[in-house]
């Protein structure tokens, strides 16, 4: 995964590059997870399951939609997303399953509380080698 921050004043920014677009939807989940929470405990937690999926009007609209759902597994189901397994991804629609531990304030420690996605500066575009998506966070 490669993702760097965006400076971006009162929000947080990323713009995420992966090999395909399975890869960048899941690596901009991942990318989120690794600036909002941070795993202090060692050691494997229980694991569970959850199949989703979103859709959107075009590419762009589509990481949106896909990231409002998963942070609500965050903000509103306290689930800590560990891994995500893209099942279909076609003309605007994805199906996935997210691995994920239920939130524990012994285990895990919040770093960045995000309020909200935006369609600020978002962008979902071909690069060279790949795919490259960039994300505006309301914080």
């Amino acid at each position: 995964m490669t993702y760097q921050i965006i400076d971006h004043p009162a929000d947080l920014g990323l713009e995420v590059t992966a090999v395909d677009l399975p890869s960048l939807f899941a690596d901009t989940v991942h990318a989120l997870f690794d600036v909002v929470a941070e795993i202090r405990v060692s050691g494997a937690a229980k694991s569970e399951t959850l199949e989703v999926q979103v859709s959107g009007d075009d590419w762009p609209d589509l990481m949106v939609n896909w990231l409002r759902e998963v942070l609500y597994q965050w903000t509103g189901e306290d689930r800590f997303v560990l891994k995500v397994e893209i099942l279909s991804l076609s003309a605007y629609v994805l199906s996935a399953r997210l691995h994920y531990e239920p939130f524990d304030s012994d285990r895990h420690t919040v770093l960045q509380e995000i309020k909200a996605v935006t369609y600020h500066q978002i962008r979902v575009a071909p690069s060279p080698g790949g795919w490259t998506a960039r994300v505006v966070f309301d914080i």
